[in-house]
């Protein structure tokens, strides 16, 4: 069984950074003929020549098992709860084992969202599988793309888009979740050391000390701090109060000198050169623009 939808979009939409050509579903039975009759041109294949598409496909294999192969992998095996990706100009194929039945949902579409994404580094066709197991979550948003699709409501790519960028969001942060998470006591201190630097952001709490009351070495608590969060405790705990302060600023009467004391800057030229650095502007001139914005309502 197939149920599937092929659509357009106008120059106006591609403005937007992504647009949708395809969305669908396949359900086969074990020996059944794959891919499902019913693709439009260019998209149905022959599983053992492959195909070259000239879009990103983002599919995941809800039931079953099968193979994955493309330019730049070779044969694997993929299973229920795996996410693949296509992409354009990549040679591919994929399908199911011979004695296994096959269930997924699909999504093509192209756009400059997607590509930076590519070009920045977060996702690469040398590695195409995400291992994110069931996701209710996931197959909720594939519905409800199918939905926007058959609907063709007024602005539905806009739609589409916001939904694309939802599945891949979900999919990036699923998997390297599930990874970190193998590693309980790890996950646990980092969301400890979160707290606990959220909870002393006036207080004159340093990292090292941080790190000793968890029972860790700085370097190693800076390792794993950076490989959960993508920060330095340092930084973190810097943007934090950098964070506190533009709250400061902005609903009290304390000067710059008091808020950089009372969070903990190690002198008041410090904290306004991070600020800046931070917000591109003085602490000063962003709370000028804050009274401006109360005079102006």
């Amino acid at each position: 069984m197939q149920d599937s939808k092929y659509l357009v979009a106008n120059e106006h939409d591609a403005l937007w950074g992504l647009t949708v050509s395809t969305v669908g579903y396949d359900a086969v039975e074990a020996g059944e003929p794959y891919p499902t009759k019913g693709h439009a041109d260019g998209y149905y294949f022959d599983m053992d020549r492959g195909r070259v598409l000239n879009e990103y496909q983002m599919l995941y294999l809800m039931e079953g098992e099968g193979f994955f192969q493309s330019s730049h992998i070779d044969k694997v095996s993929i299973k229920a709860g795996d996410i693949f990706l296509l992409f354009p100009g990549e040679w591919h194929s994929y399908g199911p084992l011979p004695d296994s039945h096959w269930k997924s949902y699909w999504i093509g579409f192209k756009g400059r969202n997607m590509d930076d994404r590519i070009n920045n580094g977060f996702l690469h066709p040398s590695k195409p599988i995400y291992h994110v197991g069931y996701s209710s979550e996931i197959i909720e948003l594939y519905k409800a793309a199918m939905k926007a699709a058959f609907e063709e409501a007024a602005h539905f790519q806009q739609m589409l888009a916001g939904i694309v960028n939802h599945l891949i969001g979900t999919m990036y942060a699923l998997e390297r979740n599930i990874e970190l998470n193998k590693n309980q006591g790890h996950a646990e201190m980092v969301s400890k050391a979160r707290i606990r630097i959220r909870e002393s952001l006036e207080s004159d709490l340093t990292i090292q000390q941080l790190a000793d009351s968890l029972g860790v070495s700085y370097s190693n608590f800076r390792k794993l701090f950076k490989l959960y969060t993508g920060l330095s405790p340092a930084l973190y705990q810097q943007d934090l109060r950098l964070q506190r302060a533009k709250e400061l600023l902005s609903t009290t009467k304390m000067s710059v000198k008091e808020i950089a004391y009372r969070l903990n800057f190690d002198s008041p030229d410090y904290f306004s050169s991070r600020f800046r650095l931070k917000t591109g502007m003085k602490p000063s001139d962003f709370r000028k623009q804050g009274t401006a914005g109360k005079k102006d309502e």
